[in-house]
């Protein structure tokens, strides 16, 4: 998988639309979670798009200090149902953390992650922080990396 970054002006009009099609298919569907997952934050986010062969197969989006959270923050994890069984998860999570490691050194990154994959966010060394929250109607628990 090639991993690469880019900020919301950047992005080509098929990788948006390639982004938003694979967060629709895995948060709405997949999930059965009707939410609003256009939320006027994607301006200000670094987008990390993991591609296999031009297609978009695995997507973070990345937000500096004071903008999701007051740490840097990662949101909207997803890879493509076909291609989980190759670990691209932990792939595009460890380039997303270096990429907000190196232009934000020394600074926490939060995320907000549903309790199933709290294991999987433990494996890369987030810690849970606070008590277990509906969002979206989807129990979650924000985890830190210090």
């Amino acid at each position: 998988m090639h991993v690469f970054s880019k900020p919301f002006e950047a992005l080509t009009l098929d990788e948006l639309y390639q982004l938003l099609r694979l967060r629709s298919e895995i948060f709405v569907v997949e999930q059965d979670c009707v939410y609003q997952d256009i939320d006027n934050k994607d301006q200000k986010a670094l987008h990390v798009l993991g591609k296999k062969q031009g297609k978009l197969v695995a997507y973070t989006r990345c937000f500096p200090p004071g903008i999701y959270f007051e740490e840097a923050a990662i949101g909207r994890v997803v890879v493509t149902a076909s291609e989980r069984k190759h670990k691209l998860g932990r792939q595009i999570m460890r380039s997303s953390i270096e990429i907000l490691q190196k232009q934000y050194p020394k600074q926490p990154i939060k995320l907000s992650a549903q309790t199933y994959l709290l294991d999987f966010y433990k494996s890369l060394q987030f810690e849970p922080i606070g008590n277990e929250y509906l969002e979206d109607g989807i129990p979650h628990i924000a985890m830190i990396l210090a």
